[in-house]
């Protein structure tokens, strides 16, 4: 295996959750008598540049296929995120009906639907079908395409160079990240801004959330290694927010490395600096991550197995990626969890991929009133405990299994 930045072949251990499905290929009931295809997935990091890696055993289009069923505006905070953040930039950067906006993984609109409001002009790349037919619904114009230097180079020919670029949630998807990272300082106009938005690698390692990793995340990402990787493609990092989503994550702003417009912020060296302090360049720190997975993993699956010995049902809400990754690693089956609820539509009917626990709609909720609810994609607790309320209604009890076993009162 080489680094798939550096491409250096001295890799060193950070976590191995066995063999999984890819964690966002549901199954139809027809589905469930055939077989499935399961891949390892094993993480490991980088001794000289310290990126934190999936290692590959399948294609990208394996994960990203034109079926693909995470929708973002399913989320009521996720879009509320999204509208706060076109705001921002609005503001920050003194974006205009002049001006250009692009998405790279732009779902289903979610984003990009606030930037058209506003009168800005923009467009989404996104591979996946389902969802680049849902923004297009929405009147968003949509490249169905994966994007790179390439596709860069093809979009400043016809004269759509950027002003500002979204990437949320996609940094860590590329298996190539060198190609990605320099498709946008392609992309972007001399003074135009990137901004990227990931789970930050230092709150996973704090918060023991290895559910967050799967197949489809290549790459697992501090400061310290975008920073490097930014520099080496063309890009300058000049200013870093935290933010709290998906468990704690990062919001980086960059610009062209030719680019004199955009002076680097005291947030940036800080931020660094904190990494260096929690242990990120410490290869023992990561050596250290699989017994916080084992634990949380062991933990989960006693809290379950316990629940079947005293006869209470539990269901889980949120058929998420990190949840898959959960349950597969803890071999968790029908018989300890009845189902999972979830709001979308296209999931409903379906089942979840390894597991094959059924995927329902809330009403079965309502009907079967389970004594605890897991909460699969914690980091939407707070919003799923508020529309979920009403199982206290009959004593129903809230789950979290990440950072650790938690029955919310």
């Amino acid at each position: 295996m080489k680094c798939r930045h550096c491409g250096c072949q001295s890799m060193a251990p950070f976590l191995d959750l066995g063999t999984a499905p890819p964690s966002n290929s549901y199954l139809s009931t027809e589905g469930l008598a055939g077989p499935e295809l399961w891949y390892p997935l094993v993480i490991r990091v980088c001794t000289e540049c310290l990126l934190v890696q999936t290692e590959d055993f399948a294609a990208r289009e394996t994960f990203f296929s034109e079926s693909y069923a995470y929708f973002s505006s399913f989320s009521t905070s996720w879009l509320n995120h999204a509208k706060a953040y076109v705001k921002a930039m609005i503001a920050r950067f003194g974006l205009g009906p002049q001006s250009h906006v692009v998405e790279v993984a732009s779902n289903d609109g979610y984003l990009l639907q606030y930037v058209k409001a506003a009168g800005i002009a923009c467009l989404g790349i996104e591979p996946t079908k389902s969802t680049a037919d849902a923004a297009r619904e929405k009147g968003i114009a949509v490249i169905e395409e994966f994007f790179g230097e390439a596709l860069a180079r093809k979009l400043v020919a016809e004269g759509h160079g950027a002003d500002l670029t979204a990437a949320n949630n996609v940094l860590a998807h590329v298996p190539d990240i060198n190609d990605f990272v320099r498709g946008f300082a392609v992309l972007l106009t001399p003074e135009g801004v990137s901004t990227f938005e990931f789970p930050h690698l230092m709150n996973m390692v704090a918060e023991s959330q290895f559910d967050t990793a799967y197949h489809e995340h290549y790459s697992y990402l501090s400061l310290t290694t975008v920073d490097r990787i930014f520099a080496a493609n063309g890009l300058r990092v000049f200013d870093v927010e935290t933010t709290p989503w998906h468990g704690g994550s990062l919001r980086i702003f960059a610009c062209r490395s030719d680019s004199a417009t955009h002076p680097t912020q005291p947030n940036v060296s800080a931020l660094l600096q904190r990494e260096a302090e929690s242990g990120l360049r410490d290869l023992a720190t990561y050596a250290a991550f699989q017994t916080q997975a084992e634990r949380v993993r062991n933990d989960f699956t006693t809290f379950l197995i316990d629940c079947q010995r005293q006869g209470m049902q539990v269901a889980a809400y949120g058929a998420a990626a990190k949840g898959n990754t959960l349950l597969n690693y803890a071999g968790i089956k029908p018989d300890l969890l009845s189902f999972v609820v979830d709001k979308n539509p296209a999931k409903q009917g379906q089942f979840l991929p390894g597991s094959r626990i059924p995927i329902v709609s809330e009403e079965v909720l309502k009907e079967q009133r389970p004594e605890r609810v897991v909460i699969l994609p914690w980091n939407l607790q707070s919003e799923i405990m508020t529309q979920l309320s009403y199982i206290r209604d009959w004593d129903g009890r809230f789950v979290t299994a990440v950072p650790r076993l938690t029955i919310h009162p």
